[in-house]
């Protein structure tokens, strides 16, 4: 019995590791592990999550994006005196020359703003994200539970992250 919950769960394991181990590439930009929480029915707004690489020698920016489902914004959470504050981010987002950046719950994210339907756990959803210097970056994200929390994503590290 206890060899048969092993395989199982091994068995789980191995077949959700696809799912995060998404890479999405354009020249030396490399977007890993896109994810986005599940909204409600009639909710008009979502969020998305990924990790991006540069790998190239110049520093480049994630500048926007579209989709098909939604209008793609970057946003920004930050605190100030114990309140928790979103804003827009217009400028974009750079990514150091050899850095990354990750957008995660609780800091910079991408917002999916006028749903066209909601976000259903289990599904994947399609965008495209822009960058000033690699192009559009055709991304797939996949749909994780409405409590999901840093699945897929790498913690929240910034390294090399400038506004």
């Amino acid at each position: 019995m206890r060899h048969s919950l092993f395989t199982l769960t091994l068995a789980f394991a191995l077949s959700a590791a696809p799912a995060l181990a998404q890479e999405f590439k354009a020249g030396d930009i490399v977007v890993e592990k896109p994810w986005a929480r599940a909204t409600p029915k009639g909710a008009e707004v979502g969020s998305g999550y990924l990790t991006i690489q540069n790998k190239g020698a110049a520093p480049d920016r994630l500048t926007g994006g579209s989709a098909d489902f939604a209008t793609v914004e970057i946003h920004q959470m930050s605190s100030e005196n114990g309140a928790s504050q979103m804003r827009q981010i217009k400028d974009g987002v750079n990514i150091q020359a050899n850095g990354s950046v990750a957008l995660s719950p609780g800091g910079y994210h991408l917002m999916f703003t006028h749903l066209t339907h909601p976000l259903t756990k289990g599904e994947n959803v399609k965008a495209t994200l822009n960058f000033e210097h690699a192009g559009p970056v055709e991304v797939e994200f996949s749909v994780m539970g409405i409590g999901a929390s840093e699945t897929g994503a790498t913690g929240g590290a910034m390294k090399g992250m400038k506004m």
